[in-house]
């Protein structure tokens, strides 16, 4: 196994721990000030993932385009996320990357197409499928802040 994917499933489960108990009304809650929620931003967790691993790879999504383009960057939440569709979010975060590491061992990603983004974003490129991974890394911890600190406004 992908220690770094490894890595990545285990920040997601610990974050799917803090948030039990939470319900459906303070999973979609934004506070003021700011400009998305809890449920969006594990929503984007899984949509970036999408992206730079299958897209950038000329590869389709592993999973339905309504947990892929409401989650885009840039995107804002449109709507009250309701239960089944949280449920189903908090289930892809976890199976996508099994699914991910079944690509990764099969060596699927083999086509990739840099990302013109990070660079200007964070200032660093991320040429290939294993470089992907561990910008995931920081990129879920930064989501992971991001959602415990709106957990704490709740």
């Amino acid at each position: 196994m992908n220690k770094n994917i490894e890595k990545v499933k285990k920040l997601r489960i610990f974050l799917l721990k803090q948030l039990d108990g939470l319900s459906t009304g303070q999973l979609n809650t934004i506070p003021a000030g700011y400009a998305n929620n809890i449920i969006w931003n594990l929503g984007h967790m899984l949509c970036v993932e999408q992206n730079l691993c299958y897209v950038r790879a000329g590869l389709p999504i592993t999973v339905d385009d309504t947990y892929f383009y409401p989650y885009m960057p840039g995107t804002k939440p449109e709507g009250y996320i309701g239960e089944q569709d949280i449920q189903h979010i908090q289930e892809l975060l976890i199976t996508s990357l099994d699914q991910l590491q079944a690509d990764y061992d099969k060596k699927l990603f083999n086509n990739y197409s840099p990302s013109v983004m990070i660079p200007k974003v964070y200032g660093f490129e991320v040429n290939n499928i294993d470089e992907v991974i561990d910008y995931l890394l920081y990129h879920e911890g930064l989501h992971g802040g991001y959602i415990l600190s709106l957990k704490h406004l709740l």
